[in-house]
């Protein structure tokens, strides 16, 4: 096991990890955290460009794969050590697991974590694997699950830096640690479509309303998206796209009530390349601290995102695109839950306030 310092990087690609052709990434969180690896993957493919990059990610992850051009292949899976209580209890199916990497013939595996995840279950079943190199960032430093290990960074750096302070650390240079993504073509022309229904050219300017997430603690109240949209489409006289996905249909009634004639309801219309495309076009998005922050920040989108206090903002904001983020300072935050015992206090905006950001990014853009 070799242990990598935090900045001992000379971007000199050590022998093992230049030689290498059939490459695996594992990122098996949810649809924002693969979209935040498009820097990473970029890298890699840059300074190998002969190798096969093979993604294992979870079911919602995968979805992003189609906006990372550089991706040859999809591997899709749940696995046990960051599962919900969703799987069962199985040997077999995780020894398959095994077999099936095995047989793939990896010559190596790059493992990316969040700041409180561990490396070593998905290192330990790439070793059981014989994927001979093995690198990921570790605080329980020690063991031969990982063969290169690089000492944690601090929790609060983003997770894009995070993950490609990892690949630096084996020489791996990068020249552009933005957020890139490709739009497919067939999903900006389905996009285009679908809006000339609606009354709008391919050239009109409209807002994007994203008001869910799965998560409830970071839910801004959904009737006060609409009022600040609504607000906005008045004074800018622009239609009001509203995304979401086909569950958020039960809540959108008020929600669009609200909109009104202002309203074009897309929820659960659009796959995730079209999402992307809509928020590519959009002049102004709203929406709260989900993926679609993360893909507004790749497609350079002004933003208004509704920040809940479950996370420190260093970690995840967005970097490249002209946003305003808004949240009450409290007590709690960051909590990481998944619900709020505090009604939400983080959220407390008026719709006011939301217009203003709104407003002054657009002025600026």
């Amino acid at each position: 096991m070799i242990s990598v310092d935090l900045f001992d990087s000379t971007h000199v690609i050590s022998h093992d990890w230049a030689s290498v052709r059939n490459l695996l990434v594992m990122r098996l969180d949810n649809i924002g955290d693969v979209i935040m690896t498009s820097s990473t993957m970029r890298s890699l493919k840059e300074n190998l460009p002969d190798a096969k990059l093979t993604l294992m990610a979870s079911p919602g992850g995968s979805l992003a794969a189609p906006l990372l051009p550089w991706v040859d292949e999809v591997m899709t899976r749940r696995v046990l050590w960051q599962d919900l209580g969703r799987l069962e209890f199985d040997p077999a199916r995780e020894w398959q697991l095994v077999e099936t990497l095995r047989d793939r013939q990896f010559d190596a595996a790059i493992i990316l974590t969040s700041f409180n995840q561990s490396p070593h279950p998905a290192g330990f079943l790439c070793g059981l694997a014989e994927i001979p190199l093995r690198l990921g960032e570790s605080k329980e430093m020690g063991g031969t699950a990982l063969a290169h290990e690089v000492a944690a960074a601090p929790d609060d750096i983003h997770q894009v830096d995070r993950n490609l302070r990892l690949i630096e650390s084996v020489g791996f240079e990068v020249s552009d640690r933005s957020l890139t993504i490709q739009i497919p073509e067939v999903a900006q022309r389905s996009v285009s479509d679908r809006l000339n229904q609606f009354g709008l050219a391919d050239d009109d300017p409209f807002l994007l309303l994203n008001p869910w997430t799965s998560c409830q603690s970071r839910n801004y109240a959904s009737d006060r998206f609409a009022i600040a949209a609504r607000q906005l489409a008045e004074i800018t006289g622009w239609k009001v796209v509203v995304t979401g996905v086909e569950k958020d249909r039960a809540n959108s009634s008020e929600l669009l009530k609200i909109l009104g004639e202002w309203a074009i309801d897309l929820i659960g219309a659009t796959d995730l390349s079209e999402l992307a495309a809509l928020i590519a076009r959009a002049r102004l998005m709203l929406s709260n601290n989900t993926s679609t922050m993360h893909l507004a920040d790749a497609t350079r989108t002004p933003s208004v995102i509704l920040f809940s206090g479950t996370e420190l903002e260093s970690q995840w904001r967005s970097r490249d695109n002209p946003s305003i983020l808004l949240r009450q300072p409290t007590f709690c935050s960051p909590c990481y839950a998944f619900t709020c015992p505090y009604h939400l206090e983080c959220l407390d905006i008026a719709p006011e306030q939301v217009v203003a950001a709104g407003l002054e990014l657009l002025r600026r853009c």
